[in-house]
């Protein structure tokens, strides 16, 4: 039995490890995952699972071994299986290429059983995969949301709630330094120190003044984790509204209109690092 997902990355409005709040958007990078499952049956011992991602053979696949293992037995069956990923997206720069994964994970493994759930209950499954191997301090259901739906969200990590999902248009810049940054790898302490203005930053994205939300969220970001506030004053300097570290870097996401993307993207392309230009997507 055979089963295809994808699903999209997502950058940072507000980051949530401070406060458990988040907001994302979803970007036009996605991952793809193909499931290949031995006959299942409805008994027996649970099958093994084994996973590979594509172009990057010593990575850890706990968490999409994970997803598969949680869907198969939401729906009681035992089988051995392969999972293999391949991504658009940049691993550990912030751009949640873990919720896509498990996310197009879910879904490849839904097909390949035949089985449906609402988006909502597959994000949460990837969620819980997620917690379960370690790779997410919250759980990332903002990320995850924002990967699964599309648009811009808001959301309640601590309670798994949905606040408000909204279309919106925007040009997406990226920008990659060269050095990675893991999640699990975050220095919480310090995130929590600058909780009460995270919490002002995501009342602005309430408001849905997101270029705000987005750009107070990281400066705040940057002093707390260590990152150079340089590449977001640099933005700023040539009137961008909306900039930020994505999630706990390391790079960099900025909403920008089509009169600003080239003057942008040579002063990104200046300071050690690669630019990728993509833009916000609203239906997947």
């Amino acid at each position: 039995m055979h089963g295809h997902g994808y699903a999209n990355g997502a950058g940072t409005i507000v980051n949530a490890i401070a406060i458990w709040k988040g907001a994302a958007f979803c970007i036009d990078l996605a991952t793809t995952a193909d499931v290949e499952l031995d006959e299942c049956s409805d008994a027996g011992d649970a099958g093994r699972i084994t996973g590979r991602i594509e172009n990057a053979d010593t990575a850890d696949t706990a968490l999409i071994t994970r997803c598969v293992s949680l869907v198969l037995d939401r729906f009681g069956y035992r089988c051995d299986g392969v999972v293999t990923t391949r991504s658009e997206i940049p691993i550990a720069r912030g751009l949640k290429s873990s919720s896509a994964a498990a996310n197009a994970t879910v879904l490849a493994t839904l097909d390949a059983i035949g089985e449906t759930l609402p988006l909502i209950d597959v994000v949460s499954m990837g969620v819980r995969a997620a917690l379960d191997v370690g790779v997410t301090i919250t759980g990332a259901f903002d990320d995850a949301c924002a990967s699964a739906l599309g648009g811009i969200v808001i959301t309640d990590n601590r309670n798994m709630e949905l606040v408000e999902r909204l279309v919106y248009e925007s040009d997406v810049l990226i920008y990659l330094p060269e050095e990675k940054a893991f999640t699990a790898d975050t220095d919480i302490t310090r995130s929590k120190a600058i909780a009460p203005l995270v919490e002002v930053a995501y009342r602005l994205a309430l408001d849905h003044e997101f270029e705000n939300a987005m750009t107070l969220n990281g400066l705040l970001y940057c002093a707390a984790l260590g990152f150079d506030t340089e590449i977001a004053l640099s933005a700023l300097e040539l009137g961008v509204s909306g900039v930020s570290l994505s999630g706990t870097g390391s790079a960099y996401t900025a909403l920008v209109g089509c009169d600003q993307i080239q003057e942008l993207k040579g002063c990104w392309s200046g300071m050690g690092g690669s630019v990728i230009h993509t833009k916000i997507v609203n239906k997947l």
